[in-house]
């Protein structure tokens, strides 16, 4: 059965996936500014950016997370930090409203129910300073109208408490695989990556990459200097509901490798844990 988060479940289902994720982590230095770093109380996380970039290289995303039921709250904010996003959290409609004024983000996480404006108000704002922001409406109602009303003021996504983690870590994927990073262009050695056109160049030729090529690829760029595990690769390129035995992510791996081996950039196999990338292929 799913771990679903709802009030009751999410701290704990977070810190045991937390201590399962410490378990598996051959460097305890790694694991530990994160755990401290999410425990400086719940409801006022604003994770550290340079421990974030310590543990999962670059973090780009900036995620708003608006919802005033405190354990749910803490921990949405664990799932998306522990993977490397800025996040920020308010309970107040009002305050996400001045946030959202003065601030970029890449992605909302709205509560409908909210005890001053509601999310359908927060909401109707955003869109009228027409912001290019993901939005994901959360609401204990489960009825049609409700979500017909979100979707038409220009919510992206919606999920009704409670729900899997596993399904909402996969819609913040999917949301998230439209944002290119800022600046949307890489040029590492010989290699030249296009994010926003999704174009690759090998010494000035262009590289063809299939999709599960180019989300490989993506994802060590954003996980450098990090090893990366078969089950982190399968989970962030191939969705949390399409298996991919890991014979078969050695093989997506292998043909990416033939393709930029070329520019001096080398994708390592760190024996028993996973691959890294050496972006100075020495």
């Amino acid at each position: 059965m799913a771990t679903t988060l709802n009030s009751n479940t999410a701290v704990q289902e977070i810190h045991r996936s937390l201590a399962s994720e410490r378990a598996g982590e051959e460097d305890s230095r790694t694991a530990g500014p994160f755990i401290r770093a999410t425990r400086r109380g719940p409801l006022r996380v604003l994770f550290d950016r340079t421990i974030a970039t310590s543990i999962h290289g670059r973090t780009d995303v900036r995620i708003l997370v608006v919802e005033d039921d405190t354990l749910l709250a803490d921990g949405i904010v664990s799932v998306l930090a522990r993977v490397g996003h800025g996040v920020e959290h308010t309970a107040s409609g009002v305050r996400a409203d001045a946030l959202l004024q003065n601030d970029a983000y890449d992605l909302v996480v709205l509560d409908v129910g909210l005890p001053d404006i509601d999310g359908f108000e927060v909401l109707r704002r955003l869109r009228a300073r027409r912001s290019p922001a993901s939005v994901i409406m959360l609401t204990a109602r489960d009825g049609i109208d409700d979500r017909v009303r979100g979707l038409d003021l220009g919510a992206d996504d919606y999920l009704t408490k409670p729900f899997s983690v596993t399904e909402f870590e996969a819609r913040v994927r999917a949301l998230l695989r439209r944002v290119a990073p800022p600046g949307g262009r890489w040029s590492i050695a010989g290699l030249s990556v296009d994010t926003a056109a999704r174009r690759v160049k090998l010494d000035g030729k262009r590289v063809e990459l299939t999709p599960r090529e180019w989300e490989l690829l993506e994802l060590f760029l954003s996980r450098r200097g990090r090893v990366l595990g078969k089950d982190e690769i399968a989970e962030q390129v191939f969705g949390f509901d399409e298996y991919l035995s890991p014979n078969a992510i050695e093989v997506h791996v292998s043909r990416l490798r033939a393709k930029i081996d070329p520019a001096g950039l080398i994708i390592r196999t760190v024996r028993g844990f996973g691959y890294l990338w050496d972006g100075d292929g020495g």
